[in-house]
């Protein structure tokens, strides 16, 4: 398999894996025990936390674990929102974010919130000049990713902080895609609270966490016993938490080396030369994570084109086939990509396993294709 999926998913470090083993065999004790199996689950789990708020540049006592990112989302989003009913009931987010911050959205619509969505430009950049038109005197979170799933485009979080700051605004972010690819510092970056999921960061799934800067407090969602210091109950997942902070201890190793963007820029050269003009790079050419290329490839199905690739090849489309009608990315269409360009749109995500050899075939492949179509062209 020629894996070049790795925003929708990582494979577990195999350093990941070996930290996960004690507590599989060994370790089995319920953090809240405390008897020294207890206790050996609990420091593990401190442990963790540490290495979490290491990567963030924060505090433990502002890590949270959660089950991964749709719950940390859940969280910042419906707990601001029930905590601070009395102060207000408006939230703006971007028209380009991940379902696990859209949908929550769109229930707490349905209970009466007011949501509001700050539109992109065709880069897929927030249009920040646009937020401080939206707030209101009843708006108490701002919600805008870190960077985009599909096109990899950062978006300017430190000038929202500014603004969020100014009106005494809350500001959330998914950093879900980014945690692991660029640096993620949270007071560098000025959030109040920041998402976390370890399946994109080389860890399980079903783990993940929110940081929530100290002196915010939220409404849990999850209701019980004290534990994660009274912010959600449940009994801690000490394996999957170990292998979290140990994947995010280990992304130092790679924040600052070049090859990844080496090898993703190679990537693009080689489609630039093969297809020329007929090739559309969706999302900011500049303000990018550096191992994701959404690419159109005009004139084309973005499935039927991976379809040719082979069953060996694992990319992702931005368009889905219903019944015979292609629909395309919400993402793409927020940003005004056209249809004719849109329905042609492939992400290729590469990470840490992907190699030189596998662009070039991807490359030589991809060729082959474009000499058929201009052939039967003539």
């Amino acid at each position: 398999m020629i894996y070049l999926d790795y925003n929708a998913t990582t494979p577990i470090d195999p350093r990941v894996a070996q930290v996960m083993l004690p507590y599989i065999h060994g370790h089995y004790g319920n953090p809240s025990s405390s008897h020294s199996l207890g206790q050996t689950a609990k420091h593990a789990v401190e442990k963790a936390r540490a290495q979490v708020a290491g990567m963030l540049g924060c505090s433990s006592e502002e890590i949270l674990f959660t089950s991964g990112g749709s719950e940390s989302n859940n969280m910042a989003i419906k707990g601001t929102a029930y905590t601070l009913r009395y102060k207000g009931d408006h939230i703006i987010t971007s028209s380009i974010e991940h379902p696990a911050v859209l949908n929550p959205c769109t229930h707490l619509e349905e209970q009466g919130y007011h949501i509001s969505y700050l539109p992109v430009d065709a880069n897929g950049i927030v249009r920040v000049d646009e937020l401080e038109g939206l707030i209101t005197d009843r708006t108490v979170l701002v919600s805008v990713m870190l960077a985009n799933n599909e096109t990899g485009t950062i978006q300017p979080l430190e000038e929202i902080s500014r603004i969020c700051r100014k009106h005494h605004i809350l500001l959330h972010s998914d950093a879900s895609q980014a945690v692991g690819k660029i640096p993620v510092r949270v007071d560098e970056l000025g959030v109040d609270m920041l998402t976390i999921a370890g399946h994109k960061l080389y860890a399980p799934k079903g783990i993940g966490a929110l940081y929530i800067r100290k002196g915010v407090v939220i409404e849990p969602l999850i209701h019980g016993a004290g534990h994660e210091l009274g912010r959600r109950a449940g009994t801690e997942n000490v394996i999957f938490d170990v292998a979290l902070g140990k994947a995010c201890e280990i992304t130092a190793e790679y924040l600052n080396e070049s090859t990844l963007k080496d090898l993703t820029d190679y990537f693009f050269s080689g489609l630039q030369l093969i297809f020329g003009e007929t090739i559309h790079l969706n999302g900011d050419p500049l303000s990018k994570l550096p191992n994701t290329l959404n690419i159109s490839f005009l004139g084309m199905n973005g499935s039927a084109l991976l379809a040719e690739l082979g069953n060996d090849v694992a990319a992702s489309t931005g368009s889905a086939c219903h019944s015979g009608l292609i629909t395309i990315s919400p993402v793409l269409k927020a940003m005004g990509i056209p249809y004719e360009i849109a329905r042609g749109a492939v992400r290729f995500s590469l990470g840490r396993n992907t190699n030189k050899d596998e662009i070039d075939e991807i490359l030589h492949r991809l060729e082959e294709i474009q000499t058929k179509l201009e052939g039967d062209q003539l």
